[in-house]
Parts: structure tokens; sequence; C-alpha cells
């Protein structure tokens, strides 16, 4: 079955539909890294987003069997994926592998894509669409299958972060430890693991909950899609937290929204950052870590007050990838630490986090 892959200004894409057999419409972005497609596509960050892969071929090895966490977890706390379904609304790729090998495979790509609802395109210039994409920016764009018309769908004007929290709060039994409250923005299930790992008691609260008197002796501000601007109630429970000295640690959407508690600005990126291999900067030294990133919304770190300094920057763009306060123990980082998909050079953050909690100020 033939697709055409549209965007707002008018380019089209001819290609071959896979997966569920329906037209999709979003706001369409790409992702740079090798591997990852199924993390990738369960990270709630890319609800209302078509996602177009630039490694030529996807597929190759299948979709792994779901499972329940062996780490104390609800059952909706999967072992292989990053949330309980697929956040993307469409999948657009160069070269979709019809066979899959893999031990821990069970399905298909294309027949998970089926039985969940989600459409695809393949068979397109990804490379030429990556271009556009970054010569133009990030735009909308629909997956058209079977000319059925719909209508432009942009992300970016509604609350998605109220559209994928949970809606009350969850407790994950740690190893004493101590407890920390997660504030579910679009939490990947990784950060649950990372922090469960660690013995820690987690607490996740939705969005909206009111979570700075809580019994608890840290936040984690979680990762989540859109406008940072459309969390003014999470943005003011983060304020009376910061009034506690309570410690905080924002990965994400979470380090943008502390950084407009601080009274900061933040600003959409032309094109974003979404790959497995975004290379950061520590400030203060040399060296470079390879990171896990998927956003489309930075901190202007210039709008922050002379009590914060940055702690990252990304090295290709120079955008900030982390703040910290200077005698406080808030933080945050704009890359994904969790990781899944992509390397854990940064997974160590998730220590000096709780060494924070510990003893009152950021651990450098």
């Amino acid at each position: 079955m033939k697709a055409t892959l549209i965007l707002e200004d008018g380019t089209t894409f001819e290609g071959t539909h896979f997966g569920a057999p329906f037209s999709a419409a979003g706001e369409v972005v790409f992702n740079t890294g090798m591997v990852g497609y199924p993390e990738s596509m369960t990270d709630p960050s890319y609800s209302g987003q078509i996602l177009a892969l630039t490694y030529p071929l996807v597929g190759n090895y299948g979709i792994p069997v779901d499972g329940a966490s062996a780490l104390g977890g609800p059952d909706d706390l999967s072992e292989h994926f990053e949330s309980n379904r697929i956040h993307v609304k469409g999948l657009v790729v160069s070269v979709l592998s019809g066979d899959y090998s893999h031990w821990s495979a069970l399905d298909s790509l294309n027949g998970w894509m089926t039985r969940n609802g989600v459409p695809g395109i393949a068979g397109i210039d990804t490379r030429a669409l990556t271009k556009r994409l970054r010569t133009k920016g990030c735009m909308l764009g629909k997956i058209l299958v079977s000319n059925e018309e719909i209508a432009w769908d942009d992300p970016n004007q509604r609350n998605l972060v109220a559209e994928v929290s949970v809606t009350e709060p969850i407790m994950y039994r740690g190893g004493g430890a101590g407890r920390v409250a997660l504030v579910d923005l679009g939490t990947k299930h990784n950060i649950i693991r990372s922090l469960l790992r660690r013995k820690l008691e987690v607490l996740r609260v939705p969005w909206n909950h009111d979570w700075s008197n809580e019994d608890v002796e840290g936040v984690v501000l979680s990762n989540g899609p859109g406008d940072p601007k459309m969390c003014v109630d999470t943005v003011r429970v983060i304020r009376k937290a910061m009034e506690r000295n309570l410690p905080i640690f924002g990965i994400c959407l979470g380090s943008q929204l502390l950084a407009l508690a601080a009274g900061g600005d933040t600003y959409k990126l032309k094109f974003g950052h979404r790959g497995q291999n975004q290379p950061c900067i520590e400030v203060g030294s040399r060296r470079c870590y390879i990171t896990s990133q998927n956003h489309g919304y930075a901190v202007n770190e210039q709008t922050l007050g002379d009590d914060w300094v940055p702690w990252f920057f990304n090295a290709n763009d120079g955008t900030n990838e982390g703040i910290r306060h200077r005698s406080k123990p808030f933080s945050s980082v704009q890359f994904h630490p969790e990781a899944r998909p992509g390397p854990v050079d940064t997974a160590p953050l998730f220590d000096r986090f709780i060494q924070t909690m510990r003893h009152g100020i950021h651990t450098p």
C-alpha cells in the first residue's frame, strides 16, 4: 500500500505504508541513533510526534518480549520498554527489515505497530528529510495512507504532560536507602529502575500533585513532552520545595522546569537534540560525555540569576545541557543519565544526587 509524508511547507515524500492502516498527524522530528527504536517509540517525550529515524535499516532485531520489572515495581513497569504503550504518532524509515533476528525478539516492528495502532512509512529518502528539517526546523507533518485526508495537529499547543503523566501516586518499594519523590512528567521506566537499583524507595506522583511537603529526602523531576511553559502547576510546586531546600534533580523537561521555577526562561530549538550520540562537556573541565537525548526545548542560561551556574553544555551547538545552584541542593541535566537507549556514561549522576541528599548541597 502506498503512503505519503507531507510537511507543512508542502514538501512531500512518497513511500510504502507499514504498521496500522490509517493516517496520522503530528510534529515531524528526527533521531540520529543507530539502535533503540523500541525504547524511543515508547518514550513519552515523543508524544504527539512523527519520528523519523536517520539510520537507514530499521527493524532488523525485532521487538523484545515484554515483562514485569524484577525490581519491585507494579506490573506496568516493563523491563524492555520505557512506558506501557507506544507514544509516537507515526514512524518514518528508509528501509524496513521484513525479517528480524535477536535472542529476545518476540515480534516484528511491523506487527507490533499494527497491533498498537501506529502507522509508518518506509522507502523514502530520510537523509533528504533530515536535511530539510535541519534547514527549515522541525515542522508539522502527516502520514497519509490511501489518500485519507486528516487535519494538521500541533502537539505543542496543548499540555502533553497532562496526557502522559500518571493520575494517582504510585509507590515502588526500595531497599532502605531513603525515599525520593519522582514527579512524573512523562517519565521513562529506566529512571525508576535507576533509582530502585540504588535501593531508593520511589514515590511516583502526577505532574500537578503537590509533593512539596511529602515525607521524602529528595525529588527527581522527570523527562516529558512538549512546551515546559504549559506546566504551570509543576513550576509552582517546585518553587515551594525550593523554599524548603529540598534536594532536587531534574532530567530533560525537569531541567527546563527547574529553570522556570528559578526565574529563568526556556525557548524552542530549531530542530532539537534526539539520539544516543550527543556530546556534552562538563563546565570547568575538558571531559566530554556521549549522552542520550530527546528534547525540542532548552534553557536560556543567561536568564538565570547569579546564584545559578551552567553545569554542562552541548559540544555541537553550545546550548545549555545542565544547571546547578551555587550553594543549595538544586541541579539538573538536559540529557538522559538513565539512557535506554544509549550510553551509560552519565549514570553516576544518580549517585551524585544521592550524595546531595545526604549532604544537603550539590556534590561536584
